[in-house]
């Protein structure tokens, strides 16, 4: 008897009968999000850190930032092939997330590195131009 083969087939009664995605509410409380982000903002820049642990291949890890939403997308992989696991409480597997940075950042000024199973991603926000008063000439269309 597997006991979270019944937690699966319950879930799944409840989605059916509440609606097709039931939990997803509470997808964050049931489990965590991963990877855990920590973000720092100063006036002009965006410091995010963000929790990969055992990333063997920066490859594995893709970035993406467009314009105020930063998404992250890889594995996490602590898997022993030769033992066998009597305890598991870090989060593995694939992970896609998509976080709203609180202001616009730059394409030109992006930065990442990777060490000791953080990666630190600084960004720079996006200034603005400044409104540029134009005047705009009249015409007069009365004829004379």
């Amino acid at each position: 008897m597997d006991p979270f083969q019944n937690m699966n087939n319950w879930r799944q009664n409840m989605d059916r009968f509440f609606g097709e995605d039931f939990w997803g509410e509470f997808e964050g409380i049931l489990k965590p999000t991963i990877p855990q982000i920590n973000i720092y903002k100063s006036d002009n820049e965006l410091l995010l850190l963000v929790n990969v642990p055992g990333l063997e291949n920066l490859d594995d890890l893709d970035i993406f930032v467009d314009y105020s939403i930063l998404e992250i997308r890889g594995i996490i992989s602590l898997q022993s092939s030769q033992k066998q696991c009597i305890q598991e409480e870090i989060l593995q597997g694939t992970f896609e997330r998509k976080v709203e940075l609180p202001y616009p950042v730059r394409g030109d000024r992006m930065q990442a590195t990777y060490r000791n199973g953080i990666v630190v991603i600084q960004l720079h926000r996006m200034i603005q131009e400044e409104g540029k008063r134009n005047k705009i000439k009249i015409k007069s269309l009365d004829e004379k």
